[in-house]
């Protein structure tokens, strides 16, 4: 049996789409605002556990560094969470965060052995969180698992988000994520 749903958002000029918003391993929504972003970023960030991979993908102001912000408040972490744009990777190690968050930004790469020459294993398979964003650049250096988020413009105030779940972990933290946000 199908599962999928639909859902019409509109706007005073007219219909934006219509897209199915959830099956099993992907979820497709709308943010009204930043600060809607942030807070679906820290319901997600409140599930996460240490070696958890979040990808994201998306064009320049999509709100990439907005979710990674809203991940780093429900991890606990306190302070400016601030895109890693040229010094590739930010760690975040508060003493009251749940979680290390490491906040790692792939735009300046082109290729997958220049990921590689970051260790950035040690990153992804250890104790904390990583968030990867412009994971679309080089996602042969990414684990096999991991949570997909591609991000997408759609008016001034307003952004899409696919989450996509990839491997058994990832599909049970968006089946809890979706029950969070949108009871579902």
């Amino acid at each position: 049996m199908d599962k999928r749903c639909t859902i019409r958002v509109t706007s005073d000029s007219g219909v934006y789409k219509v897209a199915p918003i959830l099956d099993e391993h992907s979820l497709d929504f709308i943010s009204h605002s930043e600060a809607q972003t942030r807070r679906f970023g820290a319901r997600l960030g409140e599930l996460l556990q240490g070696g958890d991979v979040i990808c994201l993908a998306g064009e320049l102001g999509a709100g990439k560094t907005c979710l990674a912000q809203g991940i780093g408040q429900g991890l606990g972490i306190e302070g400016p969470i601030t895109s890693p744009s040229f010094t590739l990777i930010n760690e975040y190690r508060p003493e009251r965060a749940r979680l290390p968050l490491y906040h790692i930004d792939l735009y300046r790469l082109e290729e997958a052995k220049e990921v590689l020459t970051l260790g950035l294993d040690e990153y992804f398979y250890g104790e904390g969180v990583c968030v990867v964003e412009w994971a679309d650049r080089v996602p042969e250096a990414l684990p096999a698992e991991h949570l997909w988020i591609e991000l997408r413009y759609i008016v001034e105030t307003k952004r899409g988000l696919l989450m996509k779940a990839v491997g058994k972990r990832y599909e049970e933290l968006l089946r809890e994520f979706k029950r969070r946000a949108f009871g579902i």
